[in-house]
Formats: C-alpha cells, sequence, structure tokens
C-alpha cells in the first residue's frame, strides 16, 4: 500500500510540472513521493528479513515428538496397549492335579538263613513208629494211650521220647479213634452216654480229652 501511494504522488507531481502548477506544491508532492517509496522499500526489506527469520527457525527447531497416548486419542482406529500389572487368578478346578512324588519301594529283604537240618530218625524211633502202626491196626489208641502202650515196661518198653516222636510223626486223627473206641465199647455192653464220656476221657479208661470223647459218642448216635 505504501509502494501504491509513492506511486501516485510522484504521477500527481510529475503531471503538476508538466501544466506547470505551482512548483511549490510539486516539490511537496515530490517529496512526499520519494519519502513514501523509501519507507516503502524499508518495509518490505524488514518484512523479508522477518519472513526468513522464521523459515530458518522452523528448519532448525526439531521434530515435535508424538507420545502414544497423544497418537492414541488422535487415531480412533487404533486400540491401546493395556498392560496386565496383576496375576492371572487360577481356577482351582481346572488347574492340573498335583504329582505325588514317587514313592520308593522297600528293599527286598532276602533271607539267607537256612532252615534246620532235618533230624536224623533213630532206629529205636523207626521201631516205634512201626509199633506204633500195627496197634492202630488192630484197635483205637488215644494219643496219651498209644504214648503209654509204647513206653510202658508192660508194652514195648520205648524211651518215652522215641514213644512220643512216634506217635507224633503220624497224624492221627484222634477224634476218629475217640469214634471208634465209643462203637467198641457200646459192641460189648451197654452204656449212657455221660458213662461212655466217662469211660473214653478218663485215665483208667482211654484217655481221649473231653472233646475228643465228646465228638465219638455222638458219631454213634448216643
Amino acid at each position: 500500500m505504501g509502494s501504491t501511494f509513492g506511486l501516485v504522488a510522484i504521477i500527481l507531481s510529475a503531471i503538476a510540472l508538466a501544466k506547470i502548477v505551482n512548483k511549490a506544491k510539486s516539490a511537496i508532492g515530490l517529496g512526499l513521493g520519494v519519502l513514501a517509496l523509501i519507507i516503502n522499500v524499508i518495509v518490505i526489506a524488514a518484512l523479508g528479513s522477518a519472513a526468513a527469520s522464521g523459515v530458518k527457525a522452523a528448519a532448525t527447531a526439531p521434530p515435535a515428538i508424538v507420545s502414544a497416548t497423544t497418537f492414541a486419542a488422535a487415531d480412533p482406529t487404533t486400540e491401546p496397549t493395556i498392560t496386565a500389572t496383576t496375576e492371572p487368578t487360577v481356577d482351582p478346578t481346572t488347574a492340573p492335579p498335583a504329582v505325588a512324588p514317587p514313592t520308593t519301594a522297600p528293599p527286598v529283604v532276602k533271607h539267607t538263613t537256612k532252615p534246620p537240618a532235618t533230624k536224623a530218625v533213630s532206629v529205636e524211633e523207626q521201631n516205634a513208629i512201626r509199633s506204633a502202626q500195627s496197634y492202630l491196626e488192630f484197635s483205637a489208641f488215644s494219643r496219651k494211650g498209644l504214648i503209654e502202650q509204647l513206653s510202658s515196661d508192660a508194652g514195648e518198653g520205648y524211651s518215652l521220647k522215641a514213644a512220643t516222636y512216634a506217635v507224633d510223626s503220624l497224624h492221627i486223627n484222634f477224634n476218629e479213634q475217640a469214634y471208634k473206641s465209643a462203637k467198641s465199647y457200646l459192641e460189648m455192653s451197654g452204656f449212657s452216654r455221660k458213662e461212655l464220656i466217662e469211660q473214653l476221657e478218663s485215665d483208667a479208661g482211654e484217655g481221649f480229652t473231653h472233646s475228643q470223647a465228646v465228638y465219638g459218642v455222638n458219631k454213634v448216635g448216643l
């Protein structure tokens, strides 16, 4: 705008001089125009310097740093990143079962003790066994009665040890022996139940135990 005003003033001054108007007014107008032109040049130079300084400042300024939060706020399509600060909850119903530690089997203990050696049967014991078998073939005996028969002086005269070994080695069923003895008594004579039980278990009789005597009497039907 200043340059336009200066040009108009110069034109008017030139026209006035051409028409030979008042020289004083022409000189004033010409001076104003020159002054306006100088001011305009100074203003343009100042504006250009300011613009150049602004461009230089913009070129040297560091680039703006956009934070992740600002970027996320500016772009609605970007999902914000959520950092988990708590540990996940474990559901005890879906948690894997606890594994028990392996059980160590106890060591196998091997028995190194040898079984006792079988006792050698003496000649006397062998003979006592044969005598006991012979007695059982023709009569019934209790354990006590058969041992006494084998070891007594009126019987076979074996030692008590040999007679006992012989009887026990045969594994005799003395319940059946009591039954045979009860049957023999009833074949020879009549007995009440009580009397026959007493005869079978008494020391003067057969020498069976009470339970053996009762078994024998029950089996004969008395």
